[in-house]
């Protein structure tokens, strides 16, 4: 299983996480968002960069949790709550966002 992305294949697992993160890239992203059946915009690209930038500096994809706390910290409560998370990323703020992001699944994610 694979995405197509500039006469590229990435690989990805039977959910679509890729297997490989060093094959990310916006490009990338994109198409698996349009997988998803996610449009990319600011906010969504806020919450995917946020997400990047967690996992580089803790080695692991938040659980949902986890991540409306972080965001809400850093963000502010009108982004960091449930609510807006969902209008988002409908199938789970944390699996999908964290699939766009190329982060493995989040733990605790079923």
């Amino acid at each position: 299983m694979a995405y197509q992305v500039n006469g590229q294949t990435v690989e990805h697992d039977e959910e679509g996480y890729i297997t490989n993160l060093g094959d990310w890239s916006k490009e990338l992203a994109e198409v698996i968002a349009e997988a998803e059946e996610i449009e990319m915009d600011d906010e969504r690209w806020e919450v995917v960069n946020f997400l990047r930038e967690y996992y580089d500096e803790y080695q692991i994809a938040p659980a949902v949790r986890v991540l409306i706390k972080a965001l809400k910290k850093s963000m502010g409560p009108e982004k960091g709550n449930n609510k807006y998370m969902y209008e988002l990323f409908p199938y789970g703020p944390a699996k999908q966002a964290c699939k766009i992001a190329g982060l493995p699944k989040p733990t605790g994610c079923v």
